[in-house]
């Protein structure tokens, strides 16, 4: 059997990260929270999902800040991020998609099939490790 991906969501709502973790582990996701950017962070380093949703306004360390620093890791850089954001203006998503080069973006509210497809259109894009 297939071993099962593991998510990580990085939201500063835990009502969102219990909404995300409904969704996806019925489809045979394993998910984790962390509530913030700075918990994010730390259990990004601990757990090395494979796959990191994250939330771009939070309070203390903001999204961008973590995604920042998740790059500048050399164990965390090639963990792939989609950006799950409530910021739907267009200059946010070219940011994200184009700037600072995240591998997609989603808007909130998102309905769950949208989430899906772009956690398998992103896995399915990252090339298997040595």
């Amino acid at each position: 059997m297939e071993e099962k991906k593991r998510i990580l969501c990085i939201e500063d709502e835990p009502e969102m990260i219990e909404l995300i973790k409904v969704i996806l582990e019925k489809r045979g996701f394993e998910v984790k929270g962390a509530v913030g950017g700075k918990e994010g962070l730390e259990k990004a380093k601990s757990e090395k999902p494979d796959l990191i949703l994250l939330d771009l306004m939070m309070p203390e360390v903001d999204g961008w800040e973590v995604y920042r620093q998740l790059k500048s890791d050399e164990e965390l850089k090639d963990i792939p991020v989609i950006v799950v954001t409530a910021r739907a203006q267009s200059i946010d998503k070219i940011l994200g998609l184009h700037i600072a080069k995240v591998d997609d973006y989603i808007t909130k509210p998102f309905g769950p099939n949208e989430l899906v497809e772009s956690i398998n259109r992103v896995l399915g894009m990252k090339k298997a490790g040595p």
